[in-house]
């Protein structure tokens, strides 16, 4: 398919976009920047945009992927909790991934990617199984990341969006994949950002020592 076609189903898709798939979207996009400015509030954007992408995947009864954002919205209602608990106290602060926790981390991917490979290779029609399975794997892990406020989330998470670009533009889903690169970049920029606010929090530490 060349540019002109891929153009041309663009804009088609684009035509027949219903209104709940944009505010998904704008919500979508905006709990991803929000993140990138270490906002809390990521978490209550990232629920509206997850509840209503779950309407829509039951609508097209792709049930898999509405588990999915089901653990999205689970996690995002965890990270909430997790930041806010402690209201009198400092914010949790933005760390480095321990050993322990790159031992879990590892553990969803490569647990979650075996669960929902056999889920879809029995109980779906899914072409694409293996690349499927991984890109949800990758990303159960980098939201657990993001919830803990660790720095490397962005790093699994965009190992999410390496292999969902391909995926979703070989699904002649243009718009998504398009979407997908824009988070891309976004999680460059937001890897560097809470780079800076760590090494920003923990001179103020060492000054106040």
């Amino acid at each position: 398919m060349n540019l002109h076609n891929w153009l041309q189903l663009l804009l088609e898709q684009l035509k027949e976009t219903g209104w709940i798939q944009w505010v998904a979207v704008v919500f979508g996009v905006a709990e991803v920047l929000l993140a990138k400015k270490n906002n809390v509030l990521l978490y209550p954007a990232g629920l509206i945009g997850t509840a209503l992408s779950i309407v829509l995947l039951l609508e097209a009864k792709l049930y898999a992927e509405t588990l999915l954002n089901l653990y999205y919205i689970v996690m995002s209602i965890y990270g909430w909790w997790f930041w806010m608990k402690k209201r009198n106290e400092p914010p949790v602060p933005i760390t480095y991934t321990t050993r322990k926790e790159w031992l879990i981390c590892a553990l969803i991917i490569f647990g979650g990617w075996g669960i929902l490979y056999f889920v879809l290779k029995t109980y779906t029609p899914s072409t694409v199984p293996v690349s499927d399975a991984f890109v949800s794997s990758t990303a159960w892990a980098g939201t657990w990341l993001l919830a803990k406020r660790k720095i490397e989330n962005w790093l699994v998470l965009n190992l999410s969006n390496l292999f969902a670009v391909p995926l979703l533009f070989y699904k002649d889903l243009p718009l998504f994949a398009l979407l997908t690169v824009f988070l891309f970049v976004v999680a460059i920029f937001g890897y560097v950002d809470w780079r800076k606010i760590y090494r920003r929090e923990n001179s103020k530490l060492q000054l106040n020592k």
